[in-house]
């Protein structure tokens, strides 16, 4: 022990500072999202709708809310007012050490914004929600009841690795990039302007102070072809585009 001293004190002589914290290291570059443009977004809910897809409201609010996996997995029916066609981020849907949680989200004022349904949007809940009544008469008893507007066949929740695995077959078939789930967010405010979504609308959904930032996206307008399929896209489901200067107009079933 005695020695085991010593020599812990002559390398304290001979060493008067840690010479670790000389070493500069290089921070890791965190990677740039690399989000699609609009055109392959378009292509990717058009082949979502033409297939029939389960989940394809699901992509549509990703896409054009920007909806995070978590908070499109835990929405409620009770988020949902398709009446006002308005929607609010109250919950999200996570797995967590081996257990699933649908938990409220934090009390921010973004997550308590009420956030205006664009026609696409409301149209495809509708779908959704005629799919889901349906699923529910042909699974009977077998049924589990919540509610959550996104469920499997049976009524119990989309795990969210299974969305993930779902989301990169999708973009296999749409034969558009793949990219994460995540990365759509940035696609948001581009397919908002294609829709022909109202600037006052957009800065709402988009979280924006004020309505300049809004307008310097929406000054990258996609091409006219684009803007065409875009709306095809939501009149096949029963919504047209949103009527520039009537905010919040919404059409019947």
């Amino acid at each position: 022990m005695l020695r085991s001293a010593l020599t812990n004190a002559m390398v304290e002589e001979r060493i008067p500072k840690n010479v670790a914290q000389l070493v500069k290291v290089q921070r890791a570059r965190r990677r740039r999202p690399d989000p699609w443009s609009v055109e392959e977004a378009c292509a990717f809910l058009e082949n979502a709708q033409m297939w029939r897809d389960y989940l394809y409201p699901a992509y549509v609010l990703i896409l054009v809310l920007g909806l995070r996996k978590g908070e499109v997995l835990g929405l409620t029916w009770a988020d949902v007012n398709l009446d006002s066609g308005e929607l609010q981020i109250r919950h999200q849907l996570q797995r967590v050490r081996r257990r699933l949680l649908h938990t409220d989200t934090a009390k921010t004022e973004a997550s308590e914004a009420v956030l205006p349904l664009p026609d696409v949007c409301l149209a495809a809940l509708r779908l959704r929600q005629k799919e889901q009544q349906a699923a529910k008469e042909r699974a009977g008893d077998l049924w589990t009841e919540s509610d959550l507007v996104f469920t499997t066949h049976y009524g119990t929740p989309v795990e969210p690795r299974n969305f993930s695995r779902e989301f990169d077959r999708r973009c296999e078939r749409a034969g558009v990039r793949r990219i994460r789930v995540h990365d759509t967010r940035h696609t948001c405010a581009s397919l908002l302007a294609a829709l022909d979504v109202h600037p006052r609308i957009a800065m709402q959904i988009l979280r924006h102070s004020e309505i300049a930032v809004t307008m310097e996206v929406y000054t990258h307008v996609p091409s006219a072809d684009t803007r065409r399929a875009l709306r095809k896209l939501g009149e096949a489901l029963g919504g047209g585009s949103q009527k520039k200067g009537k905010k919040g107009q919404q059409e019947g079933e």
